[in-house]
């Protein structure tokens, strides 16, 4: 895990430069799409409430169900946006990092909204976008003075705080990008296999949206419990 940070980070400019784009701004749309729902996929809360319906309102067997799709729509989207090599890039990058920006927004807001936390709610919003950066990347950011708190924290603290709007956004951003970067170094190492950068993205959008998803399931625990 630590390794794949490091190849990341090194990596992060060549994907900087094939999407230069997408800056902060695009999270909060992101957030804001996977509310509203966009071409087949339900806005977060109605998807959600599908998966209590389906679960007969077992709300921790809907969160499960919740990771489960997410995870498989992840790698499917992590596959196609990670075929080719260096030419395809600058469409294929940006499209893999918005990608994954939609489907975890749409998942941390669907899990949020079955534990009883209203996702059109500011402090939520940060919360959810906060859950995304990963548990390890919050502890440290957290350490560093740079997250007032965690996720359940932020969603429940008496006042929104404007500032953690700019201030998450950007770390998200760069989460999203420094992770992109890590697993297209492998497929542009593989770009005379191309199918061999479509198994990368698939297993690593896939299993990085499930520890996300996993995350997001023991922080934002129960309203009624927030407390």
């Amino acid at each position: 895990m630590a390794g794949g940070k490091i190849v990341g980070r090194l990596a992060r400019p060549l994907a900087e430069r094939a999407a230069p784009g997408l800056t902060s701004g695009f999270v909060r749309q992101a957030f804001e799409r996977a509310l509203d729902g966009v071409g087949p996929l339900k806005g977060a809360a109605e998807a959600a409430d599908s998966r209590l319906a389906d679960a007969d309102g077992d709300v921790d067997k809907a969160v499960r169900a919740l990771v489960d799709s997410h995870v498989k729509l992840a790698g499917i989207q992590g596959f196609v946006t990670n075929l080719g090599g260096l030419v395809t890039m600058a469409v294929t990058v940006p499209a893999n990092i918005s990608g994954l920006a939609l489907l975890q927004c749409h998942l941390v807001a669907g899990i949020a909204h079955l534990r009883g936390y209203d996702v059109k709610e500011p402090r939520v919003r940060n919360a959810v976008l906060a859950c995304m950066l990963g548990e390890d990347a919050v502890t440290s950011l957290v350490r560093k003075k740079r997250l007032p708190s965690s996720p359940m924290a932020i969603a429940t603290a008496p006042h929104h705080d404007p500032e953690l709007d700019r201030l998450i956004a950007t770390e998200v951003t760069a989460e999203l990008i420094t992770r992109v970067a890590g697993k297209r170094t492998a497929a542009v190492i593989g770009r005379r296999l191309p199918i061999v950068g479509g198994g990368v993205g698939a297993v690593t959008d896939g299993y990085g949206t499930y520890l996300i998803g996993r995350y997001a399931a023991k922080e934002l625990r129960a309203r009624g419990t927030a407390n």
